[in-house]
C-alpha cells in the first residue's frame, strides 16, 4: 500500500460551462475540493461566456467563443499542459457532482497500478443512483454496476492519461458535439492503450435525454459518418453506417429528428473530416473480443 502512495500521478480537472448552471457548478467545485489526497489543478472554461466568481484555487478561462465540447476540452487540456506537472486529466460535466470523497484517489491508484491504462470512464448516475442505458459503455447498456474493460467512455465523467493525448492527438474539434469520445477511444485502443469502466467512480448527474440538444440529431448523423471514415478499415465503413441507419429507424425518432439525422448523415458523406487513419484489423478483433465490434 505504501508503494501506491509514492509518486502518485498528479490530476488536473477540466470543466466546461455555458454559464447557465452557476449553482450546480459551485456544487461540483465544492465536491472536487473535498476529494482526498493532494489537491487537483482545476480549470473552468467559459464557452464564449463570462464566468462567475469561483472558489479560491480554481482557474478561470473565458474562451472567446463556444468551441463545442471537444474543442473546449482541447483548450482545457492545453491550459493544463502549459501549467506543467499534470499526469491525468479528469473531465466533468458542470451540472454533475462527485458524491464520494475518494474518487480522485481511486483514479490516481488506477493509473499508478496499470501503466497501460489510458482512459477511465466513470459511472454516471441520476439523483436516485440509477444509470441510464445510454450512460453504460456496453451494448444494450448492460449492468451499470459491473466494472471492466470497454471500447469507449462517457464524455461527462472520465480521466485520460496525458501521455495518451500526446500520442494519439486531441479530441476532433470538428465534431463540435456527439461521438468525439468514441473517436478518441478508437484511436487510443489502436495505439495499444486500455480503457476501463469503473462503476465505483460515480458522477451524480440530473436525468436527461441526449435529444434535448438542438443539434443532437444532425450532429449524430454527421459524426457517425465521420467517425467511420476517419477510423475504420474501408470494408467496415458501409457496414457500420448501415447498422446505425437501421438502428436509428428502429428507434422511431420524431419526423423532424429523422429529417435532421439524414441531413447530417449526407453532410458527413459529402464532407471530409481528416485525418483518415484506419485502425488495424488486430484492433477490430480486440474490440470484438471486448463485446463491441466497431460495426454496431
Amino acid at each position: 500500500m505504501n508503494d501506491l502512495r509514492t509518486d502518485m500521478p498528479t490530476v488536473g480537472v477540466v470543466i466546461l460551462t455555458m454559464g447557465d448552471r452557476e449553482t450546480e457548478l459551485q456544487g461540483l467545485l465544492d465536491s472536487v475540493a473535498a476529494q482526498e489526497g493532494d489537491p487537483a489543478t482545476i480549470v473552468v472554461l467559459g464557452q464564449g461566456v463570462k464566468l462567475p466568481d469561483l472558489r479560491d484555487g480554481v482557474a478561470s478561462v473565458e474562451l472567446p467563443e463556444n468551441l463545442g465540447i471537444p474543442g473546449g476540452r482541447n483548450a482545457g487540456v492545453q491550459w493544463l499542459r502549459e501549467q506543467g506537472g499534470v499526469d491525468v486529466v479528469v473531465v466533468l460535466d458542470d451540472d454533475g457532482l462527485l458524491p464520494q470523497t475518494d474518487t480522485l484517489r481511486l483514479v490516481r491508484e488506477a493509473f499508478k497500478t496499470n501503466s497501460r491504462l489510458g482512459i477511465v470512464g466513470f459511472r454516471i448516475a441520476d439523483e436516485e443512483g440509477v444509470s441510464q442505458r445510454r450512460h453504460v459503455p456496453r451494448l444494450g447498456g448492460a449492468d451499470p454496476l459491473l466494472s471492466g474493460p470497454v471500447t469507449t467512455f462517457l464524455g461527462g465523467a472520465h480521466a485520460i492519461r496525458m501521455s495518451v493525448v500526446d500520442q494519439v492527438g486531441e479530441f476532433p474539434a470538428q465534431f463540435f458535439y456527439a461521438h468525439e469520445e468514441t473517436d478518441f477511444a478508437w484511436r487510443a485502443l489502436d495505439a495499444g492503450w486500455e480503457i476501463d469502466y469503473r462503476a465505483d467512480l460515480v458522477l451524480t448527474h440530473p436525468r436527461t435525454e441526449a435529444s434535448r440538444h438542438a443539434v443532437y440529431y444532425r450532429n449524430t448523423g454527421r459524426n457517425r459518418v465521420w467517425l467511420a471514415k476517419r477510423n475504420l478499415p474501408a470494408a467496415l465503413v458501409p457496414v457500420y453506417l448501415a447498422s446505425w441507419a437501421a438502428y436509428t429507424l428502429i428507434q422511431r425518432p420524431p419526423l423532424s429528428g429523422l429529417k435532421s439525422w439524414w441531413a447530417g448523415f449526407f453532410e458527413g458523406v459529402r464532407n471530409e473530416c481528416p485525418p483518415r487513419r484506419p485502425m488495424r484489423w488486430r484492433t477490430v478483433w480486440h474490440m470484438t473480443r471486448l463485446g463491441r465490434p466497431p460495426v454496431v
